[in-house]
């Protein structure tokens, strides 16, 4: 009985398509004739009893965490690597991961897999970013087994392994193009077998792009111990990373950096992403965020100018397009403003993007401002999540925000301390 698989996702039918009823790809599904006598030789394999071991037997790990010296990197991670803990560290090509991996582990013993540049490629950024690796093992070799029987052999003089990236290996064993899904997870599971076997950290880095062709990765999350994502827009020099998965740590801290011509900066400054905050005009606000356990404050830019199509734009920049939407149908509710006759648009200075809820009442006070073209007072804070209602709700950490606000010098901290509802804002601005 022929069988046919997808070497791209690993559909498997019975029968042949030109096109791939699961990821689409065309001419990707190839015969497998010998799948029945495959199956049937499977099924006389004898049992294997699985071993069971009682949970009082089992040694808590050692949690020695393995600290790269870059506070910032650090503090995303929970403090360190730890032993047989693998990372998934995901962005846009040419944000900086390359970059962040080097400069982070410089002082660790690191062996460098990489399948996108040569040596003289990596030791060549290296230079330019005064970066010594003398600590650094070079492979461009990308069969999975045998980096894990190369490395089976000198783990003892490895502390971390980086892949850059996970696209380029392959397994030996199952067949379809290099960054297939199928190959992807077959890799990736051969890898985070060794690292819990040896304890022994490693480092993938993988690509995401914007069009979503290379989804890859996304599919890694759940095979993975920690996840994150290295973001930002190329045109600006701030960096943000993220952990949106984390075993061994929290998923509520930030890193901030500033790519220089030097490599990557790390930035402890809460003011970093904000021109100027006493001369202010129509349609700007200033906003805080906690991010894990630091504020942060982001300036909101809003524009509302009349339009003359049928249906207004909705342009929105670092701020969850949904959201806009949401707060835009709640201030024209609760102060009766025609948006529907102006084109709005939205952008988070910086190049970065606010995730928490506290924004919310910065940016219908920016919106406002720009409706109305009148500029909000000078050194004013606005925090608060704002619900369908229009009521003005607490936030995460809001006290402490409110506080840092005060020590850098906002005079007047609009909250839910102080401010119940959206309606008020027609008194207040």
């Amino acid at each position: 009985m022929a069988f046919f698989v997808c070497k791209n996702c690993g559909f498997g039918s019975a029968s042949w398509y030109g096109k791939c009823p699961d990821c689409g790809k065309w001419n990707t599904l190839t015969e497998r004739p010998d799948f029945a006598k495959s199956s049937t030789s499977k099924k006389k394999e004898g049992l294997k009893r699985i071993s069971i071991t009682p949970f009082k037997k089992i040694k808590t790990q050692d949690k020695t965490r393995i600290k790269t010296g870059i506070f910032e990197f650090d503090r995303v991670l929970g403090g360190g690597f730890i032993p047989g803990e693998v990372v998934l560290l995901t962005g846009e090509p040419g944000i900086g991961k390359s970059t962040l991996v080097l400069q982070a582990l410089k002082d660790i013993k690191t062996l460098y897999i990489s399948g996108e540049e040569s040596g003289e490629q990596v030791k060549n950024r290296a230079d330019r970013l005064g970066i010594k690796l003398d600590n650094f093992l070079f492979s461009n070799d990308l069969q999975a087994e045998g980096i894990i029987e190369s490395v089976s052999e000198m783990k003892d003089q490895i502390d971390v392994v980086v892949i850059d990236s996970i696209q380029t290996i392959y397994s030996k064993d199952i067949e379809g193009a290099t960054a297939s899904i199928s190959q992807l997870k077959e890799v990736t599971k051969l890898l985070v077998t060794f690292a819990k076997k040896n304890n022994l950290a490693i480092v993938l880095i993988g690509h995401i792009t914007k069009e979503g062709e290379i989804a890859g990765p996304k599919s890694l999350e759940h095979f993975v111990d920690c996840v994150l994502n290295f973001e930002g827009e190329k045109v600006s020099n701030y960096r943000l990373i993220r952990t949106s998965k984390n075993r061994f740590g929290g998923t509520d801290e930030i890193g901030i950096f500033e790519m220089t011509g030097s490599g990557l900066k790390e930035i402890d400054n809460p003011l970093v992403f904000l021109e100027g905050k006493k001369s202010l005009e129509p349609g700007k606000a200033i906003v805080g965020v906690a991010e894990g356990k630091r504020s942060l404050f982001f300036e909101i830019q809003t524009l509302a100018v009349p339009t003359v199509l049928a249906v207004p734009r909705r342009v929105v920049k670092g701020f969850d397009y949904n959201k806009v939407l949401l707060l835009l149908a709640v201030t024209r509710k609760n102060l009766n403003l025609s948006l529907d006759n102006f084109d709005i648009y939205v952008n988070v200075i910086g190049g970065v993007s606010i995730k928490g809820t506290s924004a919310d009442l910065g940016l219908i006070a920016a919106l406002i401002s720009s409706f109305k073209n009148i500029p909000l007072p000078s050194s004013t804070l606005f925090i608060g999540e704002v619900g369908l209602l229009g009521e003005i709700r607490n936030t995460y950490f809001e006290e402490k925000i409110i506080s840092e606000g005060k020590r850098l010098g906002f005079k007047k901290i609009y909250s839910s301390k102080n401010i119940s509802s959206v309606k008020q804002f027609r008194s207040l601005i």
